[in-house]
């Protein structure tokens, strides 16, 4: 693992602690967007993951993207996403299952829109990179909502 690597893993702990600590006032925003914790399994480890992510909502659920902050390579987070059904999200104080899509080509174009409306920064990142970066929807599970 790299050192770049190593103090990306470290500040996604800190901020993970600060936000869980502090009901998601510390840590609970970027790019003008609210911050939830998404905790998924590793996709060849299985072992779970945490970390902060900016989203929406859309009705019940909440939508994420897998910028990386215009990031040439997708997020380790976000390619776990991927190879999931499930994950556990913390909203504030509130946590929950949810279940995992990550949005086709008509989806993520209505998606992205309201994405850059609330954070025009996303249209940047998406100018830096050649990947499409892609969205997903969490839909609470279990009566969750």
């Amino acid at each position: 693992m790299t050192m770049k690597s190593r103090l990306r893993h470290a500040g996604s702990a800190v901020g993970s602690s600060l936000y869980r600590i502090s009901g998601g006032r510390i840590t609970g925003a970027v790019n003008g967007l609210p911050v939830l914790l998404v905790t998924v399994a590793g996709r060849t480890s299985g072992v779970p993951h945490t970390t902060p992510v900016g989203y929406f909502t859309e009705g019940d659920d909440f939508v994420v993207t897998g910028s990386g902050g215009g990031s040439v390579a997708e997020p380790q987070w976000f390619q776990n996403l991927r190879h999931a059904d499930r994950a556990v999200i913390e909203v504030g104080r509130r946590r929950m299952n949810v279940s995992v899509v990550v949005a086709g080509p008509t989806e993520h174009a209505v998606l992205w829109r309201k994405l850059v409306q609330q954070s025009p920064r996303f249209a940047d990142y998406q100018q830096k990179v050649e990947r499409q970066i892609p969205m997903a929807t969490l839909s609470p599970v279990d009566g969750e909502r």
